[in-house]
């Protein structure tokens, strides 16, 4: 177990530290944390000017010197060094080493960037369900530093809201088992957060609420050390059940049940005319300020991906009026930061008269809006630029922590440099709303890397990204990377997300998106290529090896489950059994594969869970919660989360893929039919035990090159990977 009270007093004493801090002692403290050799070789020095954020770059001496407006600044201007002269990529994952060379280079002469956007959003809510509910300190502190370095200076930051709750209920009346039978478990508390469900895999520990109290007061400290507005959230309305009882008289209506979860946790809305609205406004608001200070900006978010208890022009704009004036009441500073994503996915209810009585019914500048999901479709474009609001455009690029290689990103790219010609003066920043984190980080950095003056042309940027991964200039992966960002990285991200061997099996289909959605003959060509390189010399290296390989050998295990399908109608039984072979196959050798980096293993993830908790039985409570979200959800989101992790292929999808093909060989023994739902039932209780096999152990593997591994993987699968991309052509 991680030493929690070691790793409190340290942060605790780093704290204390950075109240006296300057700007180029949080620079530099940041920089130490990466390695104390890269902060030996760096110097920082502030300089305000008016206007942009920016920093500049130049040789002092041995030394390399950045120059900057402030501590976040001066942070971007570190990347760029690893990036553009060290050669090296920081992992958003703690775990992860950054590698740098035995000596450090100097820098080309002088080299000034400036910010093209002051703001530099991060994260969604679903991030702190899908990626985060297990980090520590240790996994946060990486990830605010990514943050910094990547120039994000206005994250959203929901931990440990749970417990300014829970006072505000307690003081309300509601009893301690109530409030946390109220919330939902750690893993699907965003969901909660959303208004979307109540209760589900509750009711929360306590210790838990206690250990996100520190959490949060962790991260807040220093993220604003780093020069980040963090985003807190606000009361939208969501209300306990228990409250209509208590309150009869107040406006307290129950919304539909979300994604078919039962109607036992279904949400309950107060409607903010009501004298109680600004009420449990105020206590929240009084209450979260003492325990986490305040940033003056707020997240909330009215009715995602619930309906609206109605959608006149005039209720809209009262209800909007409302709820800014139950902040401006305890915050006369309060601005409003809402996510636009009920834009996109409700926009046949949100016209463009509706949209508009929301946008208009407070002060300029006073609502800035999250264009959440730009790559796919540019909200600001269709709402008139959101009526003159500030507005973010966003990358969002991940549903779910799907293990997929996905994202438009040439595309977004050239959709963003338009938007920021033709978007208006009210289009304040550049942010990304991905809902987890996966293995590879490209995309994310390549979108937030555009709100800075670097002017690199495509072939620059792509060059730069091979030479960072290889950790020299290798023609091989410069080509391979070529191909990947103009002929593979073609379709935005899409839910559901997965490939054949994740997705639940189906007679002579496909189940939810675990098709083929770019051209793989490319991604073939760009994982041979990677194939060619000497050595692997750094994650970012082995990220791509395990990111290129898992998606072709999950995709053709989708064209060997299909002529297995073929030899069952044939009943051919000689065929099914070479196709069921090469169909376990590739399974047990995914399951390799993907052991092969951290962050696409169960046992990390397990373990990450385990480690939170303090007794045996909060433990096993933090498991199943981990286990049930990458796996059968709830409601109607089974595989949602959909995931190649080594140990969930082998202990929980192999499984699945059996009883499948048990099935096909059954019918053609007896010569019945396929009972397909007597089939289906089964997996689904199997579904239901794994989620509680808590404790369970998942496959050991030896240590293997990963380059090795994955030459003699496509030496392997050859013939069945030519065969199969014929077919594609």
């Amino acid at each position: 177990m991680r030493n929690r009270f070691f790793t409190a007093c340290v942060v605790a004493l780093t704290a204390l530290v950075m109240l006296a801090g300057t700007q180029e002692d949080e620079a530099m403290a940041l920089a130490t944390r990466l390695s104390p050799r890269l902060a030996q070789k760096l110097e920082f020095k502030q300089v305000k000017k008016k206007g942009t954020d920016y920093f500049t770059l130049q040789n002092k001496g041995d030394k390399v010197l950045i120059t900057a407006n402030n501590a976040n600044s001066m942070a971007v201007g570190v990347n760029r060094y690893l990036k553009k002269y060290c050669r090296t990529t920081v992992s958003w994952y703690a775990d992860v080493a950054i590698d740098l060379p035995a000596e450090l280079p100097a820098v080309d002469g002088i080299e000034t960037v400036n910010a093209r956007v002051p703001q530099r959003f991060f994260f969604n809510y679903c991030t702190f369900g899908y990626t985060m509910p297990f980090f520590d300190w240790n996994d946060w502190e990486r990830v605010i530093d990514w943050m910094a370095l990547n120039g994000v200076n206005m994250p959203l930051a929901i931990t440990g809201q749970e417990s300014v709750w829970y006072n505000v209920w307690r003081s309300m009346g509601m009893t301690d088992e109530e409030v946390r039978s109220y919330f939902t478990g750690p893993a699907y508390l965003p969901w909660h957060r959303m208004a979307n469900i109540d209760a589900w895999c509750g009711p929360l520990p306590k210790e838990w609420l206690d250990g996100q109290t520190r959490l949060q007061q962790q991260i807040l400290a220093r993220e604003r050390a780093l020069n980040m507005r963090p985003v807190l959230p606000a009361f939208a309305g969501h209300v306990p059940k228990k409250l209509k009882d208590m309150h009869p008289e107040a406006d307290i209506k129950k919304l539909d049940p979300w994604d078919e979860f039962e109607l036992q946790y279904q949400t309950y809305f107060l409607n903010a005319a009501d004298p109680l609205y600004a009420q449990i406004q105020r206590k929240f608001l009084e209450e979260q300020t003492r325990m986490f200070g305040t940033d003056h900006i707020y997240g909330i978010d009215l009715f995602n991906e619930m309906e609206a208890p109605s959608y006149d022009t005039g209720y809209i704009s009262k209800l909007t009026n409302d709820v800014y004036q139950s902040l401006r009441a305890v915050d006369k500073q309060a601005e409003w930061l809402q996510m636009g994503w009920f834009l996109y996915y409700q926009r046949d209810k949100w016209t463009s008269e509706v949209t508009k009585s929301m946008l208009t019914a407070l002060p300029q500048g006073k609502m800035t809006m999250l264009d959440y999901f730009c790559e796919r479709m540019e909200v600001w474009r269709m709402r008139d630029k959101f009526h003159g609001q500030p507005y973010i455009w966003c990358y969002l690029g991940q549903f779910g922590g799907n293990t997929v290689v996905q994202g438009n990103v040439k595309q977004a790219g050239e959709a963003l440099e338009k938007a920021l010609v033709e978007g208006g003066s009210n289009l304040k920043g550049i942010g990304s709303t991905l809902e987890a984190f996966d293995v590879q980080q490209f995309p994310f950095e390549y979108i937030l890397d555009k709100a800075w003056s670097y002017n690199a042309t495509d072939e620059e940027t792509i060059v730069q990204v091979a030479d960072r991964h290889a950790d020299l200039p290798d023609e091989n992966v410069r080509k391979a990377w070529d191909i990947i960002y103009n002929r593979v990285l073609t379709e935005h991200a899409t839910s559901f997300r997965g490939t054949a061997a994740t997705g639940f099996p189906k007679f002579k289909k496909l189940s939810g998106r675990t098709g083929v959605y770019f051209d793989m003959n490319a991604l073939n060509e760009a994982w041979q290529l990677l194939l060619k390189q000497k050595s692997v010399r750094t994650d970012a290296a082995r990220v791509d090896l395990v990111w290129t390989g898992r998606e072709l050998l999950g995709c053709l295990f989708g064209y060997e489950k299909a002529q297995f399908d073929s030899a069952y109608v044939a009943r051919d039984t000689v065929m099914m059994h070479e196709k069921a072979y090469f169909m376990r196959s590739i399974l047990t050798d995914l399951d390799m594969l993907t052991a092969q980096h951290p962050f696409s293993s169960m046992d990390k993830w397990i373990e990450m869970a385990r480690d939170l908790g303090e007794s045996p039985e909060v433990k096993d409570y933090y498991e199943m919660n981990a286990r049930r979200i990458v796996t059968t959800w709830g409601g109607d989101l089974n595989d949602y989360a959909m995931r190649s992790y080594s140990g969930l292929i082998a202990n929980y999808q192999a499984v699945r893929w059996q009883l499948y093909i048990d099935e096909a060989f059954n019918s053609v023994r007896t010569g019945q039919p396929l009972r397909d739902n007597e089939r289906i039932e089964a997996t689904h209780q199997f579904e239901e035990s794994f989620a509680h096999k808590t404790g369970e152990q998942f496959p050991k593997y030896p240590d293997v090159e990963l380059l090795s591994l994955s030459r003699s993987l496509a030496s392997k699968y050859a013939t069945e990977l030519n065969d199969w991309l014929k077919t594609l052509k």
